[in-house]
């Protein structure tokens, strides 16, 4: 039944797909809802492990090094346990391997955002958080639920987040980086490339990254529907007789480098609020070394 249920939201998720008259397809395929459950049971189960082994193993060291403790204060640690376990580690995993985690690995798929970029860290705190109601308190009813019913199997986290997890198995080779054009980068510097739509960059993308295996005239045919579909979403418009494959690459170049410095600016300023954090206000004075 399970299987039955799995192979039939699969066939209900459509593919991100754009397919030339040469029969060369762009495609951007979700995980499906079958892997997602696999690697989501992975996943917990090695976090629910690890809660248990800390749990049995940390209370008899903390009753021995603290043997006169409240009442109060073992919950405390107890809660502190609970919370890294089910919020910190899962965060920590995702961030650290920029959306993969032990069960994505056997299943071959990624966490990415709706566009198909990287997720960055208010994306995996909010499926964190979620993932605490919707697969712990829940059992992960409303995610298994969600996975099957939604297009690209998303669940509640991600719907929130503005996440999913795609295949990432190809039996290809990196692509190489998207270079910005450099006559386009003036123009790209001061263009307002914000509502672009995530989808639309997630084709563009993937064409750039396979369009030199393409037949010249499909190619090119593609590239001018592509930044046709662009065009409208970008301020101003670029230079006349801009040839829209190098507009392309330099639209999805700009927001590449502008979400860099976003990111730079993030931990810039957590730095600073953490130097801040660590010197006191000036009505409390430092402690004084004792003799």
């Amino acid at each position: 039944m399970v299987n039955e249920v799995a192979a039939s939201s699969e066939r209900m998720m459509t593919p991100e797909l754009m397919v030339t008259g040469e029969a060369v397809a762009l495609e951007v395929l979700p995980a499906s809802p079958g892997a997602r459950i696999l690697s989501g049971l992975i996943d917990y189960a090695l976090y629910g492990a690890g809660l248990v082994v800390t749990v049995l193993t940390g209370v008899p060291i903390g009753g021995r090094i603290f043997p006169n403790a409240s009442d109060a204060l073992v919950v405390a640690m107890l809660s502190l346990v609970f919370l890294g376990w089910l919020v910190g580690m899962p965060l920590a995993v995702e961030v650290l391997s920029r959306g993969r985690s032990a069960g994505r690995l056997v299943t071959g798929s990624r966490i990415v955002r709706d566009d198909g970029g990287a997720v960055r860290l208010r994306h995996s705190l909010v499926r964190a958080l979620v993932g605490v109601v919707e697969v712990w308190l829940l059992g992960g009813i409303p995610a298994i639920a969600t996975s099957v019913v939604t297009r690209r199997g998303k669940r509640l986290g991600d719907l929130l987040a503005g996440t999913y997890a795609v295949r990432i198995r190809n039996g290809g080779v990196d692509a190489p980086p998207i270079l910005m054009p450099p006559e386009l980068s003036a123009w790209a510097r001061d263009a307002d490339l914000r509502s672009l739509p995530g989808h639309l960059a997630l084709v563009v993308r993937t064409f750039l990254q396979r369009a030199s295996s393409m037949q010249p005239q499909a190619r090119m045919r593609l590239a001018t529907q592509l930044a046709a579909q662009a065009e409208p979403y970008v301020a101003p418009p670029p230079p006349p007789h801009t040839h829209p494959e190098r507009f392309l690459a330099a639209l999805l170049a700009a927001r590449r480098d502008r979400e860099f410095m976003l990111e730079l600016r993030d931990r810039r300023l957590e730095d600073n609020a953490l130097t801040t954090m660590q010197n006191p206000p000036h009505e409390v004075a430092a402690p004084a070394a004792q003799a």
